[in-house]
């Protein structure tokens, strides 16, 4: 099953299935198919052709992919736009929602250590 260009595994049950789509989690996939009438633990090859077009017919009236995508990056550039101060952290690239920055975050700073061993050497065996 295809929605929005993205192909849907037919393996796993549609309320992890749907989650492939950006914007859509458990509980909203859950949501959908309720609205749909479609059984949670239906898996995709399952549905039958009007199930699926019902599916594809609600999740193309919400806003999710592309659409969704381009409104919450249009947000963080309004935010970085006015200098607020989310704003300015997403322009440093630092935590944005009240993280501590002294122990955690070294991924986003740029300042991964490397776990090491004993230090030691192994002898080799001539």
């Amino acid at each position: 099953m295809r929605i929005l260009g993205i192909t849907l595994p037919n393996e796993k049950r549609m309320e992890i299935g749907l989650t492939v789509l950006y914007g859509i989690g458990i509980p909203r996939a859950r949501a959908i198919l309720k609205q749909a009438k479609v059984p949670v633990a239906t898996k995709g090859k399952d549905l039958t052709t009007d199930q699926e077009n019902e599916i594809r017919k609600i999740v193309e009236s919400l806003k999710i992919e592309g659409n969704l995508k381009r409104e919450v990056s249009a947000n963080v550039k309004r935010l970085k736009d006015i200098k607020a101060y989310r704003g300015v952290r997403h322009m440093r690239r630092l935590p944005v929602r009240g993280q501590r920055t002294k122990t955690n975050s070294r991924t986003v700073r740029g300042n991964v250590r490397k776990t090491m061993g004993s230090g030691r050497r192994k002898e080799s065996k001539t």
